[in-house]
């Protein structure tokens, strides 16, 4: 068997055999059964990781047992109901509000309501989008946010991608002026690097200048 078979096969045992032990021990919040699985899984995945890759599978372990514990994050009652009451916030705007399969609460705001062409400027619409969330923020520690900032393939690479960082700054920004606390918050830009739609046309270029915030809560 080679290494990539063996780690997906390993991967998958340990997978259903940190299920089983969740399930027979103590009782467990949900949070904590997130935990438990993620870092038990990625510790010894990372571990199997190293050895086939000639490393040392202690430093795998704790690679692993880091990543798995990320990927935890818990979908609790809260962020159903943050999803729901964004949706009804925003409907009709063209903002996108979905969950991803890692369990982020993804919100997906477009240039014709967040930014001008070359300007990190928050528009007055995008604000009716962010009270709200900034509302729901203030109140529950657990939450963690990421805010990337895009733009369109015109212009050169020096003015788009510090563009894309000033816009996801401005959103932590006015996040923060609402109680949001910024040590929760990261920002990134990704300038025209990873686009959504086509760039030859205005329409792809307007879908492709946009911001993205994830909002996560971590099975601590």
């Amino acid at each position: 068997m080679n290494n990539r078979l063996m780690i997906r096969s390993t991967a998958l045992s340990l997978t259903a055999a940190a299920v089983l032990l969740v399930g027979c021990e103590t009782p467990m919040s949900e949070r904590q059964k997130g935990t438990a699985i993620g870092a038990g899984v990625g510790a010894a995945a990372g571990a199997v990781l190293s050895k086939a890759t000639g490393g040392k599978a202690g430093t795998g372990a704790v690679v692993g047992g880091a990543i798995g514990a990320v990927a935890g994050n818990v979908w609790s009652k809260r962020q159903e109901e943050r999803r729901v009451a964004m949706e009804q916030a925003t409907r009709g705007t063209g903002v996108d509000v979905t969950r991803t399969a890692d369990n982020q609460l993804k919100v997906n705001i477009p240039s014709d309501i967040s930014f001008d062409i070359n300007s990190a400027a928050i528009k007055p619409n995008m604000r009716t989008v962010l009270d709200p969330f900034a509302n729901s923020l203030r109140d529950d520690p657990n939450a963690r946010l990421t805010i990337v900032g895009h733009t369109d393939s015109t212009g050169s690479d020096a003015i788009n991608n510090p563009l894309s960082i000033d816009r996801a700054q401005s959103v932590r920004d006015y996040l923060a002026a609402r109680g949001v606390s910024p040590s929760r918050v990261e920002v990134a830009g990704r300038g025209s690097r990873e686009p959504v739609a086509d760039n030859s046309s205005e329409a792809g270029r307007a879908r492709n200048r946009r911001v993205e915030i994830y909002l996560r809560e971590p099975a601590a």
